[in-house]
């Protein structure tokens, strides 16, 4: 029985071994990454090797190889490799190329650089000038695989020719956008090293580095010819940089070039293989981690690079660096819009103007501070930041809009408030003037307080007129109603001194019911009313009027309208009982004496 348990733990443990070895077996092949759209102009992903550079999780470096169409560029990464061609990437010789688009070696190289352990991919590159191929389908391959390299080997057949400077053109535009940043800014990602590798069939004569300074150099153009003129601009920026450049011969490895994947190492040429180990020593050398702002890239953050690569590439019908620029910018530009809003939301509207004028140029400073540190370009970056710019403006413009409109909701509301409070004023019963002048400052206050932004200064205004025209108003109805309500006051003492029988009281009653009628006699016969206020008499009247009614128990209309109806109820109640008609006419008698006398007194001046 254990001897048969044992015998199944081996069977299982004999199982997991293959699969786990079938599983690290499937990846030792090449993937395409890259794939030509139908019409062999665009690029797109291929899942099939994204796959496998997703799972990686230490930094990665690329080495990609570019050439002319069968240049030997597979069979070079086959040798880099240490691979067959029946193992490693497809090897062809016919006419047609084998590899399209892009294709990564599915097991990574892993090396220790600075401390450090790199996984390096070896990709091979659809070649350029293949028949049916597009200009522009070229220099997205070529671009693509400047941008996502670390080394770009520059895979070129007996020597440096004028179309090969050319090429570079891209490159070139790349490093002048993406690296030339100013002195002391972190660079938008690190240069990929360019490779010169020129395969030709003897080495004798210069060295391959002079026969590549040789075609760098500019040469003379008395004619003003615009193409020589290009390539030896060309060739200016290849010199600045030139810290990234450096080239290096390799024989031919056999005179039978179609049997090279059928001939072994031992029979290559010795010199072609003691130059193919120098080459991989130099290759490994130079290698260094892909850095994108300033961090190292693992497979899923390379990954997403090359998707951002590719977005940037397919942008137009032809790849231009602006486009490239303004995709690759386009993250940054959403972050640094992000930090914008935020410090703007952190603003609690409405304010004044000016205020949020400042925090408008504080914030868009510390976004462009960002963005000036994180952007990729240089030239072509102006359009990206004209972009950014215009973007924070409608942002601003909008909490400009938003600032503005809850100005007026709260100055309109404070604004209302005191409308109401003054109209109330206006229509009591019982005006008071220290009333008035309360709620009058306490307006003014609150609407201070209340009333802020950039609608302010027109509600101040607005404010100013009304609280104007609601002083005007009462200080012309208050005298008068004053002497209203005092006559109607003074009428109801004499009729309670009838109620009570006290004389005394009655005959007060209507001493004060003569003074009111007197009072409201004149200012309506001789519109003398700012006299008659001025006068000691009724500044006494008025300061007794204020004590009674301009304190802290407010009196109300309907508090009149009840002491009036009872003062009629009890009036209609005396007549009935008795006759005393005549008694209360008495005060008017007096009056229309006092006013005849008057007159006449006025007519004998």
């Amino acid at each position: 029985m254990a001897v048969s348990s044992t015998v199944v733990l081996c069977f299982f443990a004999a199982i997991c071994t293959a699969a786990s070895s079938s599983s690290s077996n499937d990846f030792r092949r090449a993937f395409p990454i890259v794939e030509p759209d139908p019409n062999h102009i665009k690029l797109r992903l291929a899942r099939e090797g994204i796959d496998a550079i997703k799972n990686i999780t230490t930094p990665i470096a690329v080495v990609a190889v570019i050439g002319p169409y069968r240049s030997g560029k597979s069979f070079l990464l086959n040798q880099l490799l240490s691979l067959s061609c029946n193992e490693g990437f497809e090897v062809g010789h016919m006419r047609d190329a084998k590899t399209k688009g892009l294709w990564v070696w599915g097991t990574p190289v892993e090396l220790v650089i600075d401390g450090s352990i790199v996984s390096v991919l070896y990709v091979d590159t659809e070649g350029f000038e293949n028949v049916g191929n597009s200009d522009a389908y070229d220099d997205r391959i070529f671009a693509l695989a400047t941008l996502i390299s670390s080394v770009l080997i520059y895979n070129i057949p007996e020597t440096v020719r004028e179309a090969d400077i050319s090429r570079l053109s891209f490159a070139v535009e790349i490093a002048d956008e993406f690296y030339a940043r100013m002195k002391g800014k972190e660079v938008a990602f690190k240069p990929a090293k360019l490779l010169w590798l020129i395969q030709r069939d003897f080495l004798e004569g210069c060295s391959v580095q002079e026969m590549v300074d040789e075609a760098l150099r500019p040469v003379p153009n008395e004619s003003g010819d615009e193409n020589i003129n290009k390539v030896n601009n060309i060739r200016k920026s290849l010199a600045i940089m030139a810290n990234d450049i450096s080239a290096f011969g390799l024989p031919q490895p056999h005179l039978q070039r179609i049997r090279l994947c059928d001939i072994k190492d031992s029979e290559l040429d010795p010199l072609y293989v003691q130059k193919r180990e120098q080459f991989k020593q130099l290759v490994e050398s130079i290698i260094r981690p892909k850095i994108v702002q300033g961090n190292p890239l693992n497979g899923k953050e390379f990954v997403a690079f090359l998707e951002q690569t590719l977005d940037a590439l397919n942008e137009g019908e032809i790849p231009s660096i602006g486009s490239i620029v303004e995709v690759f910018n386009k993250e940054i530009l959403e972050r640094c819009l992000k930090l914008y809003s935020k410090e703007m939301s952190s603003l609690q509207l409405p304010v004044p103007g000016d205020k949020l004028l400042l925090a408008h140029e504080v914030s868009k400073a510390k976004a462009n501070n960002l963005f000036d540190q994180q952007y990729f370009g240089r030239r072509s970056a102006k359009q990206s930041l004209l972009n950014f710019n215009n973007e924070i403006q409608k942002v601003y413009d909008t909490h400009v809009t938003e600032n503005k409109y809850l100005s007026i909701k709260l100055c309109e509301a404070s604004w209302s408030k005191c409308e109401d409070r003054m109209d109330g004023l206006l229509a009591t019963g019982f005006p008071s003037m220290r009333k008035f002048n309360a709620s009058f400052d306490q307006c003014n206050e609150r609407f201070e307080r209340d009333c802020v932004g950039p609608s302010k200064e027109k509600y101040a205004l607005k404010m100013a007129k009304m609280l104007k025209k609601c002083r005007s108003l009462f200080t012309k109805e208050y005298h008068q109603r004053i002497i209203f309500n005092l006559l109607l006051l003074s009428c109801t003492i004499p009729v309670v001194g009838h109620v009570v029988n006290f004389a005394l009281l009655r005959y007060c009653g209507y001493l004060m019911v003569t003074f009111s009628l007197y009072l409201e006699m004149y200012t309506r016969f001789y519109g003398s009313a700012r006299l008659l206020r001025n006068s000691h008499s009724f500044q006494i009247v008025e300061t007794a009027w204020e004590m009674i009614v301009g304190n802290t128990l407010v009196l109300n209309r309907w508090a009149f309208a009840v002491a009036i109806l009872q003062c009629v109820a009890l009036l209609g109640w005396l007549i009935y009982k008795g006759n005393i008609v005549g008694d209360l006419l008495l005060p008017f008698k007096v009056v229309l004496g006092l006013l005849k006398a008057d007159l006449v007194k006025r007519r004998l001046r």
